[in-house]
């Protein structure tokens, strides 16, 4: 089977090292993260985490499960590109040193819905909120002009229509195997 591009949307417990402790299970496993995003939810104490990797069925499954198991994951969700509203936000820095090519850059920019957010007698700094695939895209006709600098925030996807990821939540100490409980 052909590894192909997953999202996986995990609630965590607000609190210090849970993030380490979720990206350290894909190190145990050997699996790497394209992307991983993460930010407080509505409730401060809930952190949701967005990570995008490559996989089979099999590999995805594991990881799933495993995530589960873990104390400080409240729910775990996969997300197909159908069915969730994926996005990412990328700030880039292009070289822009004469009035004509600053023209042709914000036209390029307009045709592509980004905006630009700083302007200086050198550089334009661009913000693309969209696909994967639309900021890939605008970076390649921008690379003529000559990119300096790129900063991206990873993927953040959210479920459409009515489900949302309080759908699937576990127990607390539901997956608990191998834990000492005395």
């Amino acid at each position: 089977m052909e590894p192909k591009e997953y999202t996986i949307s995990i609630l965590v417990e607000n609190s210090p090292g849970v993030l380490s402790q979720v990206s350290r299970l894909f190190s145990r496993k050997g699996y790497n993260i394209d992307s991983i995003a993460s930010g407080t939810t509505e409730d401060p104490r809930v952190t949701r985490i967005t990570i995008v990797m490559q996989g089979d069925e099999v590999i995805i499954g594991q990881i799933t499960a495993q995530l589960r198991k873990l104390l400080c994951v409240i729910s775990v969700k996969l997300l197909s590109p159908e069915s969730a509203v994926q996005r990412e936000l990328v700030l880039v820095k292009v070289r822009a040193e004469t009035k004509d090519k600053r023209d042709e850059i914000i036209q390029v920019v307009n045709v592509f819905r980004a905006s630009i957010v700083d302007i200086s007698r050198e550089t334009l700094t661009v913000v693309i909120l969209g696909s994967e695939s639309k900021a890939g895209a605008l970076m390649d006709l921008l690379a003529d002009f000559g990119i300096l600098e790129v900063v991206r925030t990873g993927t953040i996807a959210i479920e459409r229509g009515r489900n949302t990821i309080y759908d699937n939540n576990k127990e607390k100490g539901e997956f608990n195997y191998g834990k000492n409980v005395l």
